[in-house]
Formats: structure tokens, sequence, C-alpha cells
């Protein structure tokens, strides 16, 4: 592996240790990443070219060419990864993190991957989407035998087609992913000008359950997951999108959880331009501002970014913008504890009662909670507190940044006379609807 091929993984990036560079001598060397930020790769200097993808708070494999081959090398073991200040937690994945790293490559492109195992039990890895052989479909006991436990195993085969894709376990699989195996494969065109973007963002959706104050996730929850998050990321420690005005902007997002996730971006409407099985002819399209995402599933969409500003990027069903949610916490909305509370501050003074008006107010207390978790709403904006988690971002838009430039630009200011403001005078009288139709409707209600 040389210098070029590594330019834009950063510092997170570890070699191996000399013991394992003895043990697998020829492969190509493990790259590892030990950081949760997003990092940036390097446009190819050779070859086809194409502009790399940015895996929000994550990262893409570094390759070596042998020959015509393209070769990377994936590492399945435990790892640590830190998925909100203050949280870590204890999966399974690849090159130590989960999500996985990105495998970028381009469409016509032989690829060869080794798969190192160093989990405690067999593992394979299923290339979701890709036409390839049978015999490399990753299907443990079907398509080859499981790879045991410090084992090596290898896949090869030709990318005939250009998309977005996934990779994942097929191997005790409700076990491997619910303790974070998954991660992106992005085949990109051979033509450099079919579907060219200035921006190209990766997100896999990906859900947990950890009990607040314990490290590792209960694997047999089919439903009741209580972390929502995009690369095994919760907000507000997601990255932002930050995007050049009028750049054009694709967002891939794919789908490893257990449920459907319907993706809203605010300030846009967008064309689905990618699905699983490829891309979307233009008269085929149809403009969004929020799509679907089912199970087992890739979507990409695009936009030109026209408006400046800050634009929530999140998905719409509530429970999935929360952290540590519970499930049996009951709803006090319209209690009067006025009296209970004085009761229970006799023994217990810093009792602060939540719920009577909603939960909003939680996002703007400093609480105590169990070491190892997050609070449920959390996050600030430059107005106050944002009362967001789990799967939520933020686009911005600014007409200054650089075309390589990721870095987080701040806080939008609002020009003068584009923010809700309180009104304070005498509110105007609004005209009535009194027309029959209108009056025999409600009498019939």
């Amino acid at each position: 592996m040389n210098r070029r091929q590594l330019l834009g993984a950063g510092a997170g990036l570890l070699a191996t240790s000399a013991a394992a560079k003895a043990q697998n001598i020829g492969l190509p060397e493990a790259a590892m990443m030990d950081s949760a930020e997003t990092k940036i790769t390097a446009r190819p200097s050779t070859g086809p070219d194409y502009n790399p993808v940015v895996t929000l708070n994550g990262w893409t494999l570094p390759f070596r060419m042998n020959g015509n081959v393209k070769e990377f090398h994936l590492v399945a073991e435990p790892v640590e990864r830190e998925m909100a200040d203050g949280m870590t937690a204890y999966l399974w994945g690849y090159n130590g993190q989960s999500t996985g790293p990105t495998i970028e490559a381009v469409e016509g492109d032989r690829v060869r991957i080794y798969v190192t195992n160093k989990l405690p039990e067999h593992t394979s890895v299923h290339w979701h989407g890709i036409i390839l052989p049978s015999g490399m479909d990753g299907v443990s006991g079907l398509s080859h035998p499981g790879i045991p436990p410090g084992k090596t195993f290898v896949y090869e085969f030709d990318l005939i087609k250009s998309g977005t894709f996934m990779y994942h376990p097929h191997a005790d699989e409700m076990v491997q992913m619910a303790m974070g195996m998954m991660g992106m494969f992005i085949v990109h065109p051979k033509d450099p000008t079919f579907m060219p973007v200035d921006r190209d963002f990766c997100i896999m959706l990906n859900a947990f359950d950890i009990v607040p104050g314990s490290y590792t996730p209960r694997v047999m929850t089919m439903t009741d997951f209580n972390l929502w998050a995009w690369n095994s990321r919760l907000f507000p420690d997601i990255d932002p999108l930050v995007v050049r005005q009028g750049d054009r902007v694709r967002v891939r997002v794919g789908n490893l959880t257990m449920t459907n996730h319907p993706i809203h971006m605010h300030g846009y409407d967008f064309e689905v331009t990618c699905t699983d099985g490829g891309w979307v002819p233009e008269e085929a399209r149809w403009p969004e501002v929020s799509i679907d995402i089912p199970v087992g599933a890739m979507r990409a969409y695009e936009f030109d970014a026209i408006y400046p500003g800050d634009w929530a990027v999140h998905c719409h069903k509530s429970h999935h913008t929360m952290n540590a949610m519970g499930h049996d916490v009951p709803n006090f909305i319209g209690t009067d504890k006025r009296q209970v509370t004085g009761m229970i501050r006799e023994h217990q003074p810093e009792y602060m009662p939540m719920g009577s008006n909603g939960m909003g107010e939680m996002g703007a207390m400093s609480m105590e909670i169990p070491d190892n978790t997050v609070p449920m709403m959390t996050g600030w904006g430059p107005h106050g507190p944002i009362e967001m988690g789990g799967m939520f971002s933020v686009v911005k838009v600014r007409e200054d940044v650089e075309p390589d430039d990721y870095s987080d630009p701040g806080w939008y200011e609002n020009p003068p006379g584009t923010e809700a403001y309180e009104w304070t005078g005498e509110l105007p009288e609004f005209t009535s609807n009194t027309s029959p139709k209108t009056i025999l409707t409600k009498r019939k209600g």
C-alpha cells in the first residue's frame, strides 16, 4: 500500500501489528480506524475519475493494485464504537469500526477482498445487491463454508454494474447484524460524465438495543430498539452534511434495521435517482421531500443546493429521533403533580417533575443519567435546544465553502427579515368562511 492510497484517510488509520503482518504475509495491509470523525478520501489520481463518497462519521477502505485487480482487506472483529460523546458501545464490526469502512470501486473493476475473521464464531460476507458468481455470494453453508475464527477467506468478482450497495454477514445473521456488522459498497460509473455530482454522502441506517449504563447490544430484540443511528452514531454527534451553494448533491441511504425509515429533508425537494436495482432513468423520476427506505434496501436521492441555510434531515418516525427510548414510560400530560412533587422533595430536594406538559422540557435540562448512555433529547442550536436525537442531522448549505471542504461552518445567520419573530401587537381580524356549503357541512357533522 503506497502513501497516495492512504491520502485522506487521516490519523485514525492504524497499521496491523507485526505479528498480524507475519501471519498474513502477502495480504493487503488491513487499515484500521480508531476515530469517529468523518474522513475525506482524495480523488483518484490514476484510473477512471470519480468523486469519492463521504461517509458520515466513517471512512473509505484503502486498496492496493495487484496487476489489474483491486485488493481490499476486511477484518471482522469486536470493536468499540463511540456512538456519541460520553457513550461507547461494545460491538462487532470491521477494521476497528461499526459500521465498517465504505468500499469504493469503479464499474468494470475486478476486486479481490480478503476477509479475516477475528470473531469468536464463524462469519461470512454477503455483497448485498452486487451481481456475482453464486460461490462468492457470502451465504454461509450455501455459497461456501463459514469463515472459521482465525481464518482468512478470499472473495473475488467483477463489478459489472455501478450503483449503491451494502455488505453484511449471512452467518448467525441475527446476532452479527444486531452487533453492528454492516457497511456500504459504492460502485462508481466507469464513464465519469454519467450522473456526476459535486458532493456524494453515504448513510447506513442501523439500530441497537443497549440498556442505559451497559455497553453491549441485546441481540434478541425484534422491535423495541432504543437507539436509532446513522453509521452507528447518534445526534447531536452525527456530523452535518456540508454543502457549497450551487453544488449537485447526492445522498445514498442504506437500511439494515428491522423497520422502514421515511427520510425527510427540509428546505428542498429532490429526485430519487438510484435504487437497489440501479439508476433511475431521468424520465422515470419524480419530486419528493421524503423517501421511504425499506428494510434491506438502498436509495439515493439528488438535489441542487440552491437555498442557503441550515436544513434538517431526519427519519420522520418520531421515536427514531430520540435517544435511549424507554417503552414503559407513562404519559403524564395533563396531570397536576404539584402535591406529589412537594411530598417527594421532602425526601429528595433535587426531584424535578416532568411530563405534565409534554417532554420538550427535557431538551433544556441537565439531568444526571446512568454512565455510558445519552439523554433522550439533546443537542443545541443557535436558538436553544433542538430536542432531537437518533436519526437526525443538518444539511448546511453555504456560498463560501471551498469545493473540497467538509468542515462544519457553524450555524447559519438568517438574513434580516427572514426569521420568524414574536408578534406583540393586536391580532388582525380574519374573514371567516360562511358559505352555504360550509354551514351545511358543519350542520351535518
